[in-house]
């Protein structure tokens, strides 16, 4: 435990941040297109089509892991936020700013999809159901985060009330998790597990994970881009800042 804080700690140095960015954004991007293309192949054209929904289920392997990575991107940045607030680590501060744009893209396609999938399974592009109405909600969170961040001039000052409103916020992730078990809602309950036993198919599962691993690795890699831009334009004014730069020239 103490070696994890250690690393933690020399890691979310800025200059130390940079070089540690610096290396695994490509690799991350890397991993994310791979397997982007073969979880694109997969569910477009290797999968037999649903027994009874036919071909429109295909939007699942785009609307699910999106789905899941709007809640994880929130969780992740609720730690963030609550490092950034006890121990002052200015990186995880900016971890959570650049963390809100990801959440806020992937809860944006999570409801456009979810609609496009919803016109012709329910009849109609929206009802405010739990599930969506949720997910809308947590839309609205984030970019109430955004918002308030760039709405306060000094950036310490504004990460620091962002990082408030994500612990407030955070509490919206489980009432979208579980909405389709605490209420009678039109949208399915939980038929897909990664980990135990589902109620989908096996052999339409596979493309599901690997989409899922694509979503992960591409959070990573836009995280730690965004953070890596932030961080610069932070410190500008540091030597190590404007050595990088005459040495990128």
């Amino acid at each position: 435990m103490k070696a994890l804080i250690l690393w933690f700690n020399t890691t979310g140095s800025p200059p130390n941040f940079e070089r540690f960015a610096a290396r695994w954004t490509p690799i991350w991007f890397t991993l994310a297109f791979l397997c982007l293309v073969i979880g694109t192949v997969g569910g477009l054209f290797l999968v037999p089509a649903d027994s009874k929904q036919g071909e429109i289920f295909r939007i699942i392997y785009i609307h699910v892991p999106a789905a899941w990575m709007s809640l994880f991107v929130f969780i992740a940045m609720a730690v963030q936020a609550f490092i950034a607030l006890v121990w002052r680590i200015k990186i995880s501060e900016l971890l959570t700013i650049a963390s809100a744009h990801i959440g806020l893209i992937f809860t944006a396609i999570t409801l456009i999809t979810g609609s496009i999938w919803g016109k012709p399974t329910w009849g109609t592009w929206w009802t405010w159901d739990p599930r969506l109405t949720s997910e809308l909600v947590l839309l609205f969170i984030y970019l109430g985060i955004i918002g308030l961040y760039n709405a306060i001039e000094d950036r310490r000052s504004a990460a620091r009330a962002a990082a408030f409103l994500v612990l407030i916020g955070v509490i919206n992730v489980p009432i979208v998790h579980f909405s389709v078990t605490w209420w009678n809602t039109l949208h399915q309950g939980e038929t897909i597990r990664l980990v135990g036993e589902s109620k989908m198919a096996s052999e339409l599962m596979w493309p599901l994970i690997v989409m899922t691993l694509a979503t992960k690795f591409w959070f990573l890699g836009s995280v730690l881009k965004r953070t890596r831009a932030m961080n610069l334009e932070h410190e500008a004014g540091k030597d190590w800042a404007r050595k990088l730069a005459g040495a990128d020239q």
